[in-house]
Order: structure tokens, then C-alpha cells, then sequence
């Protein structure tokens, strides 16, 4: 048996332009981190004495025979991809729900794809992974989807991320600002809504007119960018707190569907509970919000607050691995 262990991963500021539609013109830049909250792929030869030939355990179960029987496009197209011969099956658990705006679904890849090599005897390094990942999801799946949650998840670590017009990218890690992501990460609040959602939905809409009607909005983002990397450099991380604020109300103008009076009101309640800032993760319509709260009133806010779930975390800096091989 085989287990892969991968991060879920926050992002924080370039949201949209990583999106091969933009960045093979523009070019793209990102910051996120990954957490301590995992989801994980088993893997193992399956006995042939079962009617099946592969079993699949998510949400729901599946035994076929044929791999194109597999109903779970992902996991049907990574092993075509990897034209396995083996009599397989493969579960997934997670830390955290799917649809949630934490990079699960390319997390799900990821781990998976992590997996597969694992199995296969073949040694994917971070880099590799990741393309292999974005690969599989945009070109194989043809999802409307980013690039950065597959590099996020392959690498681990805090970092920032630079999407090339050639489709290339590269991670320069933020790691070694260790003072400033302690300081961070003692004040920043991961809150759970409740609603899960399908962030393609989402991310189509905007996608379409990212070179035209958006086309200022993904420029605005990205400058922010460059004030969140100063901001690190200087250690000052309730000024990070306070352009997260900044960056919602740049977010909130990609899409009309990205936030709603659910989320509005949310966001309203923890601005006037003490949060200095703060984003719903992912596409937006649901999931999980991040605040910047203050230590000193971070008690009190999640008193306040307390109709939503709080999930305590901390940053990670390892990314994919396999924790088990037997």
C-alpha cells in the first residue's frame, strides 16, 4: 500500500492571474501558502480474486472492471494516463470539505497523481508533479481552472509565484521570513460558511472576459502583489492584514456571483468584531473566509462569530509526500 499525503493551501493575493487565459499574454504573479490540513490518496494492489478490477472510495464507491467504467472523471483519466495494468483500488479522505475554496480539487490531483508515480516506481519531483498536475486538469480535463493550486500543493511552503507568458513558471519560497509568517499566522482566522460550491461555475464567467471587461481588475490585483512582497520584506504583517481588505474589494468586481449577502454580511459582522481584513478563499460564493483578527481581540471575535466553524491551523512547508509505502 501506498499513502500521499498533500497540504490544502491559502492563497493570498494575484488570484485570476493565474489563469493560462491571462498569463500567456500578461503574465501572472501569486502569494499562498500551504497548511497543515491534508487530504489523502491510498493506494494498493487489489486481489484478483474479486469480481472487480478496481475500487474507488470517495464520497461514494465504485467496482469495475474497465477503467473507462470509472465514473470519477479524475481518477479515470490519471489512470488511463498512466495506462495501469494493475488490479487497483484507491481511497481518498480529507481534512477539510470539497468545494471549499482550499485548493482541493487540485489537491485531489495532485496527491493522486503522487500517488500513481509512487506505484509505478517513478520519482516525481516537485516541479514535475506540478506540471503534470496542471496538465492533467486543463489540457485532460479541460477545466477552467488556475495554476497556482497545483504548484502550491506539489511544492508546500509559503511562496511567491511567477506565471511566465510561456507557460512556465517559478516559485521563489518566502520561507525564510520566518518572523513574519509566525506574526501572520498568529493573527489570521480560517472560518468556515458552511456553503460548498463548484468553483468552475464561477470561474467561467469571468474567464471569458478576462482580456476585455476585466482586464483592469486582474492589473489592480496584481498590483498588490508587489505591496504584499515589500510588506514581507518590512515584517509588517498587519499591513498584510490590511490589504487583504483591499484585495476582497478588487476580488469582489472580477464577478457578481463571487460574493452575495450571505457572504457580505459575514464579512461585515467580522470587520465590526475586530478583523482588520480579510478574503473568501478560492472562487468565491462560499467556503472558507480568512480574516486578519488581531491577537487581542481574536477571543472575543470568534465569541462573535461563533455561528461559523473555525478551523485552527498553522503553515506547512513540505507539500506532497508519500507517508507510506508498504
Amino acid at each position: 500500500m501506498i499513502i500521499s499525503r498533500t497540504p490544502y493551501r491559502i492563497s493570498f493575493f494575484g488570484g485570476g492571474s493565474d489563469y493560462p487565459e491571462w498569463y500567456n499574454q500578461f503574465g501572472g504573479e501569486v502569494i499562498s501558502s500551504t497548511i497543515n490540513k491534508y487530504l489523502y490518496i491510498s493506494c494498493r494492489d487489489l486481489p484478483k480474486f474479486f469480481n472487480h478490477k478496481y475500487r474507488i472510495v470517495y464520497s461514494k464507491i465504485e467496482e469495475v472492471k474497465k477503467i473507462t467504467d470509472i465514473k470519477h472523471k479524475v481518477v479515470r483519466l490519471a489512470l488511463l494516463k498512466k495506462k495501469i495494468k494493475n488490479n487497483l483500488e484507491i481511497h481518498y479522505d480529507g481534512d477539510l470539505p470539497s468545494r471549499s475554496g482550499m485548493g482541493s480539487s487540485s489537491s485531489f490531483v495532485v496527491g493522486l497523481l503522487k500517488a500513481l508515480n509512487e506505484f509505478d516506481n517513478i520519482k516525481s519531483n516537485k516541479l514535475s508533479l506540478a506540471k503534470e498536475s496542471i496538465d492533467l486538469e486543463q489540457k485532460g480535463l479541460k477545466e477552467t481552472v488556475g495554476s497556482q493550486d497545483q504548484v502550491a500543493c506539489s511544492y508546500g511552503g509559503f511562496n511567491f509565484i511567477k506565471f511566465r507568458q510561456d507557460s512556465t513558471f517559478k516559485v521563489f519560497s518566502l520561507d525564510k521570513y520566518q518572523l513574519f509568517k509566525n506574526k501572520l499566522n498568529k493573527n489570521l482566522v480560517l472560518l468556515f460558511t458552511g456553503k460548498q460550491r463548484t468553483a468552475e461555475k464561477i470561474t467561467r464567467r469571468f474567464i471569458k472576459k478576462i482580456n476585455s471587461a476585466k482586464k483592469k481588475e486582474i492589473k489592480d490585483i496584481l498590483s498588490l502583489v508587489k505591496v504584499a512582497k515589500d510588506l514581507i520584506i518590512k515584517s509588517d504583517h498587519y499591513a498584510f492584514g490590511q490589504l487583504l481588505d483591499e484585495g476582497w474589494n478588487l476580488k469582489k468586481k472580477l464577478d457578481k456571483k463571487i460574493t452575495n449577502n450571505f457572504l457580505d454580511d459575514i464579512y461585515k459582522k467580522a470587520k465590526l468584531n475586530g478583523a482588520i481584513g480579510g478574503k473568501i478563499l478560492g472562487a468565491g460564493a462560499g467556503g472558507f473566509f480568512l480574516f486578519y483578527v488581531p491577537q487581542d481581540v481574536k477571543k472575543n471575535f470568534l465569541n462573535k462569530m461563533n455561528f461559523l466553524t473555525e478551523v485552527p491551523f498553522l503553515f506547512e512547508n513540505n507539500g506532497s509526500q508519500i507517508i507510506y509505502k508498504n
